[in-house]
């Protein structure tokens, strides 16, 4: 099952360079075929995801988010995403509990979890917990599976202190990110290996803590 795969690899890296409706029409086939295998790929993860969590009746099409992209208010009018976005979790693509997503892209594969997009107010709630008790994410962070995957939390963070908060703060690495993420980068070799859904599974895994730790602040997803 894993060169499968390769359908789908190469199907969206030649929609990068074609990424037209006239095109994506004449090459329908094509797509309806990578599609098919990444949700084989899929149904096989699923299967093996009860040791991270108990999805349910989930299937793989409710993990998918839709290839067509909204260029209502984007200066880029390419009509297609080129990627596969997915999101395993109870729910798929509508978990609004711990998930995980992954990212199917030629030469930019990724497994991630965290909070990506929070509101200001979710923020501000975020930076006051971890404030109050840093050592709750350090521990999660400096674990061992976390260094081994993810290395460091990615995100976006501020030059200076967020507001309320001084300079000196013990937490004050932490407390500058606007967004907590964790990511886990894969090669398209890795990706066409006969392991790679037993790898998703324990990235995933070792993203579980950190998702714990977010579960109750983190906003919803948006397809």
């Amino acid at each position: 099952m894993p060169a499968d795969l390769q359908l789908a690899l190469s199907f969206l890296e030649d929609l990068r360079f074609n990424n037209r409706r006239d095109w994506f029409e004449a090459n329908r086939k094509r797509y309806e075929a990578a599609r098919a295998a990444t949700e084989s790929f899929v149904t096989t993860i699923l299967s093996q995801f009860k040791t991270v969590e108990d999805v349910g009746s989930t299937s793989a099409k409710e993990c998918f988010f839709r290839i067509n992209r909204d260029v209502r208010f984007s200066k880029d009018k390419a009509p297609y995403k080129t990627n596969f976005g997915i999101v395993l979790g109870k729910g798929g693509r509508k978990a609004t509990g711990r998930s995980y997503y992954l990212n199917l892209e030629p030469g930019g594969t990724f497994i991630a979890a965290g909070i990506y997009d929070p509101s200001p107010e979710q923020l501000k709630h975020i930076r006051a917990i971890i404030a109050e008790d840093p050592a709750k994410l350090r521990k999660i962070v400096n674990a061992k599976d976390f260094q081994h995957y993810f290395g460091t939390l990615k995100g976006d963070t501020l030059k200076t202190a967020p507001k309320g908060y001084a300079a000196d703060h013990p937490a004050i690495d932490l407390l500058k990110y606007k967004q907590f993420l964790a990511m886990h980068d894969v090669t398209d070799a890795g990706v066409l290996a006969d392991d790679f859904a037993a790898h998703v599974v324990a990235v995933c895994k070792a993203l579980k803590p950190l998702e714990s730790y977010f579960e109750t602040i983190r906003p919803n997803h948006e397809a």
